[in-house]
C-alpha cells in the first residue's frame, strides 16, 4: 500500500458550483498552478505543461456524485488522484487524496502536499470571491 494523505477544504459555494468549475480542465491553470501552467486538448485527454514537463491529464467521466478523480500520465505511468466534492449545508467540502508514489522521498511527498494545499486555498478564494453564482469567474 502507498502512504496517503487526504487534504480537505471547506468552500462557501454549492457543491454543483464547485464541481462545475473544477471539472472543466481549462480552469486548471487558474486554480492549480502548482500542477498546471498551461493545458490543451489532445484527443481523449489533455496535455499539461507542468513545472516537471509535459504530462497527460484526464478526469473521471462527468457524474452527479461529485467525483472529480483525475489521472495524470507521467513517464513512469498513470497516477490516479481521488478527489470529491460533497455537500456541507449550503457549502461544500473538497477532499483530495495524495499518494506517496514509489521512490518518492518524504521531502518530495511533503512538498507535494504543500503545493496541493496552496492550490486548494487558491481555489477556495477564487470561488468564494466570484461575483455571482452563474459561473462567471474573474481571473
Amino acid at each position: 500500500m502507498l502512504r496517503s494523505r487526504t487534504l480537505q477544504i471547506s468552500i462557501a459555494c454549492s457543491p454543483q458550483r464547485v464541481y462545475d468549475y473544477v471539472a472543466d480542465p481549462t480552469h486548471l491553470p487558474h486554480w492549480a498552478p502548482g500542477l498546471c501552467l498551461a493545458i490543451r486538448p489532445d484527443g481523449d485527454h489533455w496535455l499539461l505543461t507542468t513545472p516537471q514537463g509535459e504530462l497527460t491529464f484526464r478526469f473521471a467521466a462527468p457524474n452527479a456524485l461529485g467525483v472529480l478523480d483525475h489521472f495524470v500520465g507521467t513517464p513512469s505511468g498513470e497516477i490516479h488522484v481521488p478527489m470529491r466534492v460533497i455537500a456541507n449545508g449550503t457549502g461544500s467540502e473538497l477532499l483530495f487524496t495524495l499518494f506517496q508514489q514509489p521512490g518518492m522521498s518524504e521531502a518530495d511527498f511533503t512538498a507535494d502536499a504543500a503545493l496541493v494545499e496552496q492550490d486548494l486555498l487558491w481555489l477556495k478564494s477564487l470561488l468564494e470571491s466570484a461575483p455571482n453564482p452563474s459561473n462567471q469567474y474573474v481571473m
